[in-house]
């Protein structure tokens, strides 16, 4: 009897542990997805240009298509024009924000405001566009492609330049390695390689490849598909400068350092504290002007 009991309790325990596991198991697949999906569908936010009118920058409204078919909101704002014995510069610089963004006034208001001319674009899935899915810098280089044709088919444009954040820092690398009509290049905060941003962000042996197995599914690509670090050895003679702030907690430092060790001459690497991620110029915005407006002049005025 005392033998036939024991066999019960051991048979229930077991039965618990079972059940246990498949829970936790059930709930580790469907967090997975879950993160997944809120990776790949971020919350939309809308960009009202107020601070554009605040500022007394002029721009319009264009929707720019895809080669893929998305349809993008997007805002331009032309060159300094020609004034009467002083020539226009004649430089659009594509302004690309970075993930569960939108456009960048600030940014956007930085450039303009220094008589450059802006493209900036909700990138696909995010703000005012459209498309299904972000693939985090993979098809967004279509998008950044749109804006270019865009820049390029606008009266008086003859230098393109480009800055990009996080995401967009990374597709902006991609861009400018396929597109030769971009001159010049500022990343701010971007990451190496999608993957070593997803196993910071998901340091969990069994999340993270769910998490992986998910994504590339739903989006069938490898994640090595965006490697940055690997991209920006095609630049050179194109010049890079990469920004990064030592306490961003979202990329690490080692990131921008990979990238600007990766890059060919000419490069620039300006690394500073404090920032949060994509924070540098909010902390230190005249310093981060004067850089980058300094950096952009050399490159694609002075031609």
């Amino acid at each position: 009897m005392k033998t036939k009991r024991t066999q019960y309790w051991i048979n229930v325990l077991l039965t618990a542990l079972a059940a246990l596991i498949l829970t936790i198991a059930a709930l580790a697949v469907w967090f997975s997805y879950k993160q997944v999906q809120a990776y790949m569908h971020p919350a939309r936010y809308h960009v009202t240009g107020d601070f554009l009118k605040t500022s007394h920058i002029p721009y319009q409204d264009v929707e720019l298509t895809t080669e893929d078919g998305v349809k993008l909101s997007a805002w331009y704002t032309p060159p300094k024009p020609a004034l009467s014995g002083v020539e226009g510069n004649g430089v659009v610089i594509l302004v690309a924000h970075g993930h569960g963004a939108h456009r960048p006034e600030n940014i956007y208001a930085l450039f303009a405001g220094q008589g450059y001319g802006v493209i900036a674009w909700d990138f696909r899935a995010h703000g005012d566009s459209g498309g299904e899915f972000t693939s985090l810098g993979y098809y967004e280089v279509l998008d950044a492609k749109a804006a270019l044709d865009y820049a390029l088919a606008q009266p008086d444009v003859k230098h393109i330049g480009a800055w990009g954040g996080s995401m967009g820092g990374v597709t902006m690398i991609r861009a400018t390695v396929k597109y030769p009509q971009i001159k010049a290049l500022v990343s701010d905060s971007a990451f190496s390689t999608l993957e070593d941003e997803m196993n910071l962000r998901v340091p969990y042996p069994v999340i993270n490849p769910l998490i992986r197995f998910f994504a590339e599914k739903q989006t069938g690509l490898s994640l090595d598909s965006v490697r940055a670090v690997d991209d920006i050895r095609k630049i050179s003679p194109r010049p890079v400068f990469i920004i990064q702030s030592s306490n961003d907690a979202m990329v690490p430092l080692d990131s921008a350092l990979r990238l600007f060790e990766n890059a060919g001459e000419p490069k620039e690497l300006w690394v500073k504290d404090r920032a949060y991620h994509l924070g540098m110029y909010d902390f230190y915005p005249e310093e981060y002007t004067e850089k980058v407006i300094a950096f952009f002049d050399k490159y694609l005025l002075e031609q």
